[in-house]
């Protein structure tokens, strides 16, 4: 593939992705779980991405292929490990895909948010099928746009008076671990945006270089972003009103200088950014699975543009068929478990490539990778059973199917 993708476009391709979801969906479930303990549940979470983001970087600049963890596990762990990272990577996204369809619906039309999410889901794919050079460009201004207003968001949130029992989410968090575990790992479901990054290992310019760059900077600027509303969104509204607000940060704003349309128009703009990308990474991942005949060949295929269109309108087609029967709460908990595991394969893959000496660049330490590993499973147990049972059920038929095509 062609490799016409720089650290700008690298980088608004992170952002994008992970603003579109942590921004405008995560905050009610994340607070009725952490209560008051909000802020420590986006720590936590945010140091398992940061502790992740860094062996993905080392990954990514050893191994500057398509395919993220699955081609990293494939490379390092072996055949098995790849898959799971692959099939890991597919379901949780195919099923984030259908949660911000479902995000921008009820922005739009909150009568009908599986026919806005399939309008949205489908011209996603068509967007990208046209190139990554106009996904990155796009991602670019909606990336700039929705950081504008999320920062415009925070002070004016800042300057109103709450509830007089609403903290500042800085609340202690013991006595409520299993509840901050759980919110920490629905809050990791919107971090997960910079893997965007290492999936386009074919078409960034010097992957070695740009790619550690570019999840250097989305991820240290979303972290910020995520603690500074964590901390004001509960005094603003309340730990209650957060936990049932479908909106919270269009909420928060009513009554201050900024006008809640503001924050709606950013919210559709940053989810369908959000969208783009992981549009183009499932793409991606899909293409890398075939070529090894983990998924079918077909999917494989590039068109004129040097994009896996095929694979892209088949994620795009799944994602819309979840947006119809599915539910966004329990799709957002099955995506943050799959890509919880995701992570725990490039963590471990990271471990071991390190302890080979295969570096080049920047260099993980093997504690921290091992440490992220550890995480990662520990917030995937957390999660709600129902979830975890519907994901691992998904992930045991795709080992059934992989292990019935190898005996073939």
């Amino acid at each position: 593939m062609e490799r016409r993708v720089g650290t700008v476009g690298a980088t608004a391709i992170g952002l994008g992705s992970m603003l579109g979801a942590g921004v405008f969906v995560v905050w009610g479930p994340a607070a009725e779980s952490a209560g008051e303990a909000l802020v420590w549940a986006v720590l936590i979470a945010g140091v398992v991405a940061a502790l992740n983001a860094g062996s993905t970087a080392q990954l990514a600049a050893v191994h500057p292929v398509a395919g993220g963890a699955y081609a990293y596990g494939r490379a390092e762990l072996g055949p098995w490990p790849g898959f799971v990272a692959g099939i890991g990577f597919v379901l949780g996204k195919t099923a984030s895909v259908a949660a911000i369809g479902l995000a921008i619906g009820a922005y739009v039309w909150p009568d009908r948010p599986a026919v806005v999410a399939t309008v949205a889901i489908a011209l996603s794919w068509a967007l990208n099928s046209r190139g990554v050079t106009r996904t990155s460009g796009a991602s670019i201004v909606i990336a700039s746009t929705v950081v504008a207003v999320v920062v415009a968001a925070v002070l004016a949130i800042a300057g109103t008076d709450g509830p007089a029992s609403a903290g500042f989410g800085w609340s202690t968090p013991w006595g409520t671990a299993a509840g901050v575990a759980q919110a920490a790992a629905l809050v990791f479901f919107a971090f997960a945006g910079y893997a965007r990054i290492a999936t386009l290992g074919e078409e960034v310019r010097d992957p070695a270089r740009v790619i550690p760059r570019a999840i250097a900077v989305a991820l240290g600027t979303v972290l910020v972003l995520y603690v500074a509303l964590a901390a004001v969104l509960p005094r603003a509204m309340g730990v209650d009103a957060l936990a049932a607000s479908e909106a919270p940060v269009a909420d928060a704003v009513a009554g201050t200088w900024l006008p809640p349309v503001a924050v709606t128009v950013a919210a559709v703009a940053g989810a369908f950014g959000s969208l783009l990308a992981l549009t183009a990474g499932l793409g991606r991942t899909a293409m890398a699975m075939a070529r090894e005949a983990d998924l079918p060949r077909p999917l494989a295929r590039t068109n004129g543009r040097a994009v896996p269109a095929l694979a892209e309108g088949t994620a795009a087609l799944v994602a819309i068929v979840l947006a119809w029967v599915g539910d966004l709460t329990l799709a957002i908990a099955m995506s943050s478990f799959a890509v919880l595991l995701y992570y725990a394969v490039a963590g471990a893959s990271a471990f071991r490539a390190a302890g080979a000496g295969r570096v080049a660049g920047w260099r993980m330490p093997r504690p921290l990778s091992a440490a992220g590993v550890v995480l990662c499973v520990a917030l995937m147990a957390s999660l709600p059973p129902l979830a975890v049972g519907a994901a691992l059920g998904v992930l045991v038929l795709g080992a059934l199917a992989r292990a019935a095509a190898v005996r073939r």
